[in-house]
Formats: C-alpha cells, sequence, structure tokens
C-alpha cells in the first residue's frame, strides 16, 4: 500500500503524489510566540514529526518549513503589559518553543522563518493582489490594506462556507473595509506602538497581517506549489482559508492537500491561553516522563480530539514503562547477536493509511507481549525478532530512547554512563543478597526501597535480581 492522506480541502483520503517525484514539501504554521507553549500547541508538532519519520523511513526526501510569527497585535499587547521590548518579548518564547520541541523529541524543521525577516516578500504579494484586483488600500489613509473577499469566488471553499454566513474578521477596524469580513494584509502603524515595530511600505509605515506572513515564507522556501500544508484544526478558518485565497488570487497553486490535526481539550473544553486551561509543556514534562507524554500525543489518530487529564497521562507512562522493559530485559539476553530493526508489514499499512497511529502503536503493543513470552520461552529468535520489531516502530514513532532526539536528556544513549550504574547497581543487590542470605530481611527490604527512591524497579526472578529503570525525563 502506498501512502493516503486525508485532504482537509476535498474531505476524502487521497493517494498521495508529490508535485515533485520522489520528495515531500511541508508547510506546517508555527507558533505566535506570545507565550510558553502548551501541550495543545505541540500535539501539532508532534503529529508532523511523526508524518516526516514516517515519510522519510519510506524512502522520501522530505523539506519541512514551519514559521515563527514574531510580530502580532497579541505580542505587541504582552510586552507593553511586561513592560519588555516586543522583540525580547517575542525571542524568549521563541526559545521556549525550542525547548518545548527538545522536550518532546521533535526533530528540528529544515528551516524555521520568523516573520519580521520577510517583510519584503510580503510587500511583494500584497502590491500583486492590488495590482490583480484582490486587495485595496484603506481609503481613511490609515495605511491597512485589506483582501477583498467577494473578489475570490472560491472564497470559503477550504472551510466549506459562505461568504455571508462568516463572521466578521476582528483583525483590524472596519470603518476602511468594502465588506467586514475582509482581512487585513498590511497594518499602518498607530499612535501608541512602538516605533520599531514598523516598516516601510508603499503605503505608510506598518506591519504585515497575520495571514500574509505564512503565504510568503511558504512561497519563498517551497515553491508557488508544494505538498503538505496544515495545522491545528482550529487554523483552518480563518487563518489557512485566508491563507489559500490570498496566494491563489495571486495566481500561486499553493498547498496540494491540506492536514489539520484534531484539539487537545480540557474538560471538554479546547486547551488555550485565553481560556485559562493551558497546560504548559516545560510543567507537564516535569511530572511526567516526557516519552510518555509523546506517546499520549501519538496514540490517538491525529484527526482525534483527545482530552488531557492526570488519568490519559498515567495511562501512557504505565505503557511505555511496559515497552521500556521488555527492551531492557531482551537486550541483556541478546548480548552481542545482531539484531536488525524492522518494520512488522500490519505497522506500515496503518501508517500508510492516512498516518494511522492507534493501529500502529496497537502493533508495538502485541509484539511486546509476544516478546515476553519468547523471554519466559528462552527462545532467542523469537526475541530477537520482536526486539528488533519493537525497536523499529519505535524509531518511527519517535519514541526510542537511542534515537538523538532524546539525547539531551541523558538516556541510555548516554554510553559512558551505562557500565558506572550498572556497576553501582549490581554492588547494591549484591549487598542485598547478601542481607537476605543471612536473614537480614530488613535490611535487604531497605537497599530495595532506596533503588526505588531513585527510580529503579527490582524484580527477583529465577534467574536472580533484574533492575530497570523507571526514567523520569525519559
Amino acid at each position: 500500500m502506498t501512502f493516503h492522506l486525508y485532504d482537509s480541502a476535498t474531505r476524502t483520503v487521497h493517494e498521495f503524489e508529490p508535485v515533485e517525484p520522489g520528495k515531500v514539501s511541508i508547510y506546517h504554521c508555527g507558533l505566535t510566540v506570545q507565550s510558553a507553549p502548551h501541550v495543545g500547541h505541540i500535539r501539532k508538532e508532534v503529529v508532523f514529526d511523526v508524518l516526516r519519520r514516517w515519510l522519510t523511513h519510506t524512502g522520501w526526501d522530505v523539506r519541512v518549513v514551519a514559521n515563527v510569527t514574531d510580530i502580532d497585535d497579541k505580542i505587541l499587547t504582552k510586552s507593553a503589559d511586561a513592560g519588555v521590548e516586543w522583540w525580547a518579548h517575542a525571542y524568549r518564547f521563541e526559545r521556549e518553543l525550542h525547548n518545548a520541541y527538545a522536550a518532546l523529541g521533535c526533530i528540528p524543521p529544515t528551516y524555521e522563518p520568523r516573520a519580521t525577516g520577510h517583510i519584503p516578500e510580503m510587500i511583494e504579494l500584497i502590491e500583486s493582489l492590488i495590482e490583480r484586483g484582490h486587495a485595496y488600500p484603506a481609503p481613511d489613509g490609515s495605511g491597512d490594506v485589506y483582501f477583498d473577499v467577494r473578489s475570490w469566488p472560491e472564497y470559503g471553499c477550504l472551510s466549506n462556507q459562505r461568504v455571508d454566513d462568516m463572521q466578521d474578521a476582528e483583525d483590524a477596524d472596519a470603518r476602511g473595509k468594502r465588506d467586514p469580513r475582509d482581512f487585513a494584509l498590511w497594518k499602518g502603524h498607530k499612535d501608541g506602538e512602538p516605533e520599531t515595530a514598523a516598516w516601510p511600505s508603499p503605503w505608510g509605515r506598518g506591519r504585515p497581517g497575520w495571514h500574509i506572513e505564512c503565504s510568503a515564507m511558504a512561497g519563498k522556501y517551497l515553491g508557488d506549489q508544494f505538498d503538505i500544508h496544515g495545522g491545528g484544526l482550529d487554523l483552518r478558518f480563518p487563518h489557512h482559508e485566508n491563507e489559500l485565497a490570498q496566494s491563489s488570487a495571486a495566481g500561486r497553486p499553493f498547498a496540494k492537500y491540506w492536514m489539520h490535526n484534531g484539539l487537545v481539550t480540557t474538560r471538554g473544553e479546547k486547551m488555550s491561553k485565553s481560556m485559562g486551561n493551558s497546560a504548559l509543556v516545560s510543567q507537564v514534562t516535569k511530572d511526567y516522563p516526557a516519552r510518555a507524554v509523546r506517546l499520549y500525543l501519538v496514540a490517538p489518530h491525529y484527526r482525534s480530539i483527545i482530552e488531557f487529564a492526570p488519568e490519559t497521562l498515567q495511562e501512557a507512562t504505565a505503557q511505555l514503562e511496559r515497552i521500556d522493559n521488555f527492551v531492557d530485559r531482551a537486550a541483556p539476553v541478546l548480548g552481542e547477536r545482531e539484531v536488525e530493526f524492522t518494520i512488522p508489514d500490519t505497522f506500515a499499512e496503518a501508517m500508510d493509511n492516512d498516518l494511522g497511529t492507534p493501529q500502529a502503536v496497537a502493533e508495538v503493543h502485541r509484539h511486546v507481549g509476544a516478546g515476553n513470552q519468547a523471554l519466559s520461552a528462552d527462545d532467542l529468535d523469537a526475541v530477537a525478532s520482536h526486539y528488533g520489531a519493537v525497536r523499529g516502530m519505535l524509531q518511527v514513532l519517535g519514541l526510542d530512547r537511542d534515537d538523538e532526539a532524546w539525547a539531551h536528556l541523558g538516556g541510555s544513549g548516554d554510553a559512558a554512563l551505562e557500565p558506572v550504574v550498572d556497576g553501582l547497581v549490581g554492588a547494591l543487590l549484591q549487598q542485598r543478597a547478601d542481607a537476605r542470605s543471612r536473614k537480614d530481611y530488613a535490611a535487604a527490604d531497605a537497599i530495595r526501597d532506596q533503588l526505588a527512591e531513585l527510580g529503579l524497579t527490582v524484580t527477583d526472578t529465577p534467574q536472580g535480581p533484574e533492575w530497570t529503570l523507571t526514567r523520569k525525563d525519559g
């Protein structure tokens, strides 16, 4: 089966056929860096990271561009409230975004352009729209420029809406608009705004509207037409609708496929800063293992709505511990045996079917269960087969501890420390065994409890005690 993807524009699953054979170009909308990213934001990053990993694994040359919106009304407001320069405020939270990428094992985008670095491209695109009769400067001399939604008959096709049924665009004062649903391409500088937050343009000093930014940056780095454009479902309208309209009206075919992930909710409400129900990535990855948080985000289908609650994170943590326990038990049993990391056909079929991660994760658990049975039966060939499959699938899902994306956590990839840790734990286990042999069970239990406090679980087996590490950070 070849890769198939649900296209949000046509609302059907299509066989994926890229613009350029053998290559995949992806643009997904990055954050407006107004404040720290929460789990609802980072779900999109994880979804597109898994997409990228799977397409790369299956042989595609993948290019990913994700922007940073570093100039915006909210940034200006929040920086003023904080008493700092807007650009310093934006840079602080841009760094927090990068920390969130790393915290959940996401490969950085191929390129990550900032909006403020592409003002000339935006002005050029706006001029083209004015020349084609799809945009107009506000007649009130404000310096604003608007897209004329009624000039583009296909406006509303992405979100399946009629213009007359749409809400008014609230991104600029409606006084200079021909239609209240027209949206801002350029915003004239206003009294009280920082002088540094304005750039020269044919319509006077100002700054770009939100929607024009992505059209300009996607076009610059991926061309007039590229393969996949995506983001959270909440971006489909008005942001993506407006991007599609202004790019198409300028004669650019834009995205061939549209991909939108479902939202993260808290008690049934969309997770958002304005709702006050955000779960910051920085805090959640302190409360739960980072890889478990990623598993929580990966396991449901990307188009589903998922609920954020302690119970769901606890279950993801328990599932990851079962996976890691098998890997940790199998690795020393296999010793120096060369094991090929493989992808089972059922896993591949699931991933090729619109990135079907629920079935793919179920396949991981199936092989873990079968691998544990093989360990109990001392069937090393079967152990090797299941171990190779589990490791291969974990790599695609971005959950393998040895993946370089997790190197910042100092996980099992830190080979230099492994023999030291193993030796120290081994010495403590020997002390525990000595205590048990002389029937000093209090001392033996104290050693076990001490190891447990450090995050190690000791299991007594017929072959002797075995220990596993419950990694809080991974």
